[in-house]
């Protein structure tokens, strides 16, 4: 079980990839609220494998069951429990625990730490398929947040050095997001998305994968969501976002890009226009000492290379500590970032939640 504290939400992720099902667990959240299963369902379909994207031949429903917390399509503000149930799962594919652990993956740490009770079949509690359970709760934080009038939405920046265009850091708005949601793949520029898709069939036919970047926005933000040190809006999205396996660096507004940036640069000035404050530059990504300052809040997270490659590679016999090779089988993404968007809404979601819950 993946257990996490926020300040006023309480999400718990259990199962592994191919056990009978997985699920989440979600205390805190208001009670008398309600929620739309099928606009939760479209949710869940876009981070689902489908015939439409490439991606993992592995097909999943992944249709929520709710064990406890509703009432029809209400919060009852009770502990919240929700399984998806893996229709797909090929077991047998995988050993419990593999005598060579594959590269990059959690299989050797596993390995050390928990002996021979881990199950590492398709990653088992590792794997990015719990994703799943997390999307529904924040599918969930979705809705109640655009009833308060926040919305959030992301797309693939980069993927394999191929750059789509970048959110409008001033006036990025609902309308861009819902946009993004009417395009069967998840980028701005159409015509960046087909030479993606191309690098990923090419890839894909070579037995390999490819990382990228997605950048994910939200609007209608409060000014002072948030607080300093610890309890920053930075600090809560990254906790979670940190949840996404594949995940590997994150950036608030310029980002990295800031170390290349003198003072001058870097800074974000206010003006009025007499009923408003905002900033000319929104190198901040909306955060400002850990709180929102009303502009697009607006992070992007590095999502590595899927490490299960169909290309031979190095590894070891740990039952004969001798050097040896490894080709993985099994069905796989070649590419994450495609399927990963969902996920950082999500996780954006759930960490807004969580700051507007405070009061």
């Amino acid at each position: 079980m993946n257990d996490l504290f926020l300040r006023n939400l309480h999400i718990e992720i259990y199962g592994g990839s191919h056990d009978e099902k997985i699920g989440v667990r979600l205390s805190g959240l208001p009670a008398g609220e309600r929620f739309d299963r099928d606009i939760l369902q479209r949710f869940l379909d876009r981070r689902a494998p489908s015939s439409r994207l490439p991606g993992t031949k592995r097909r999943e429903d992944d249709v929520p069951v709710f064990l406890s917390g509703v009432d029809g399509d209400t919060l009852s503000g009770e502990l919240l429990e929700a399984v998806i149930y893996n229709r797909d799962a090929r077991p047998g594919d995988y050993p419990s625990v593999p005598d060579v652990p594959r590269p990059s993956h959690a299989d050797y740490a596993a390995i050390m730490k928990y002996g021979s009770s881990v199950d590492l079949r398709g990653g088992g509690r590792f794997s990015g398929r719990l994703t799943a359970p997390l999307c529904v709760a924040g599918g969930i934080a979705l809705q109640l947040l655009e009833r308060r009038g926040v919305y959030i939405g992301a797309h693939i920046e980069t993927l394999g050095g191929i750059h789509d265009l970048r959110f409008d850091p001033l006036n990025l708005c609902r309308e861009d997001f819902e946009a993004l949601r009417t395009r069967t793949f998840p980028v701005i520029d159409e015509a960046q998305g087909e030479k993606m898709l191309e690098l990923i069939g090419e890839i894909s036919a070579e037995g390999d994968s490819v990382g990228g970047v997605v950048e994910c926005g939200a609007v209608g933000l409060p000014v002072g969501l948030g607080e300093h040190m610890f309890a920053g809006m930075e600090n809560r999205i990254a906790h979670l976002a940190f949840g996404i396996p594949a995940l590997k660096g994150i950036e608030f507004g310029a980002g990295f890009a800031l170390s290349d940036m003198r003072g001058s640069e870097a800074n974000d000035p206010f003006r009025t226009d007499g009923k408003r404050v905002y900033t000319t530059k929104n190198n901040s990504g909306g955060i400002q000492g850990g709180m929102t300052n009303g502009m697009p809040l607006i992070f992007r997270g590095v999502l590595k290379p899927t490490p299960s490659i169909a290309l031979p590679q190095e590894s070891v016999s740990l039952i004969r500590m001798e050097n040896t090779d490894i080709t993985i089988s099994g069905r796989h993404d070649p590419a994450i970032p495609v399927r990963a968007v969902p996920v950082f809404e999500a996780v954006a979601a759930l960490a807004i939640l969580d700051a507007i819950l405070d009061s």
